[in-house]
């Protein structure tokens, strides 16, 4: 069962489990248009638990690539809508798997969770808390983490990996205006004509980038592999917002005006991920930042519209009275 399984990773998963001969089942609260091909799929809300114990139901391995996303501005604008979800979905789909006998359980987890540093190593979670940045979605992610460790020490159950991806980008992204990531916002709004292109911070922002399908093929070995250690999934190397900047208006038919905001933040200055765990059991990258850029700008021109078919957490998640 791969919960998510209609988002940018998930359907990579998906595709790369069905190569392999496996019966999937999908769980999201998307459209039911984005549902990928040959799975079968299930709309419903893994924040409760009950519906989380019907989907782990005669489930072998889970993965639980759920999250919510959104641009810094949103995060500090709406960052219960950040936290809570978060929370419900890592602590209840855990809880179901583990009480429905699932055999192995992958978490993806999210770089959100390390303190501040240049360089992200494994162990290096705890030396800190997550950076201002990421304060309220990098403490939601490392609650799933320890649930997994209490699990390990309580009931002894062993099956649980914890990845943790770069930022990933690709086909089936997000590139709704308010939930967009970096990548999938400039390609939106560079494909729109946009120009001049306003971009926060001077450029000089350092971040690592990977496509979803190397980060997927790496959960599916890391599963496979039965390991169990936290593992940085990125490409290891840095690009600066400026380079990414013209590696995709390289591609456009027109170049645009850009004009570098330094007076609005551009976040942490440098946020790239140790991958030596992982090319020691050789997992790594295989798609570069040009062919995935000029992958995924062809597949949002012909799929333009694929997000107003997502579920977004920040309009639809409301428990207050009026909600």
């Amino acid at each position: 069962m791969v919960a998510g399984g209609s988002g940018l990773i998930g359907r990579q998963l998906v595709g790369l489990l069905n190569e392999q001969g496996a019966r999937v089942h999908v769980v999201s609260l998307d459209d039911d248009r984005l549902a990928p091909p040959e799975c079968q799929f299930l709309k419903m809300d893994l924040t409760e638990k009950a519906n989380c114990l019907a989907a782990c139901k005669d489930i072998e391995v889970v993965f639980n690539l759920l999250c919510a996303k959104g641009s810094p501005q949103m995060s500090k604008m709406q960052p219960a809508s950040f936290f809570v979800p978060i929370i419900q979905l890592s602590i209840n789909l855990m809880e179901a798997a583990r009480i429905c006998g699932v055999e192995r359980y992958l978490f993806a987890s999210s770089l959100a969770v390390y303190p501040p540093a240049e360089v992200f190593h494994e162990d290096d979670v705890w030396l800190g808390a997550p950076s201002p940045n990421d304060r309220f979605a990098g403490w939601a992610k490392r609650m799933g983490e320890l649930q997994a460790e209490a699990y390990a020490i309580e009931y002894d159950w062993r099956g649980v990996s914890i990845v943790r991806p770069a930022n990933t980008y690709g086909p089936h992204d997000d590139f709704g205006k308010q939930t967009a990531m970096v990548v999938p916002s400039l390609i939106r709004r560079t494909l729109s004509g946009e120009n001049p292109l306003t971009v926060w911070g001077d450029g000089s922002a350092v971040r690592d980038f990977i496509h979803a399908r190397d980060v997927a093929r790496g959960m599916m070995m890391v599963v496979k592999k039965g390991i169990t250690q936290p593992m940085n999934l990125g490409s290891g190397s840095g690009v600066s917002i400026r380079d990414l900047v013209n590696a995709i208006i390289k591609h456009l038919p027109k170049t645009p005006e850009v004009i570098w905001d330094a007076t609005k933040p551009g976040g942490d200055p440098c946020r790239v991920l140790d991958t030596a765990r992982a090319r020691s059991f050789g997992i790594k990258p295989t798609i570069s930042l040009e062919t995935g850029i000029a992958e995924t700008m062809d597949w949002y021109q012909a799929h333009a519209n694929a997000s107003d078919l997502r579920y977004n957490v920040f309009s639809d998640y409301d428990e207050s009275p009026a909600g």
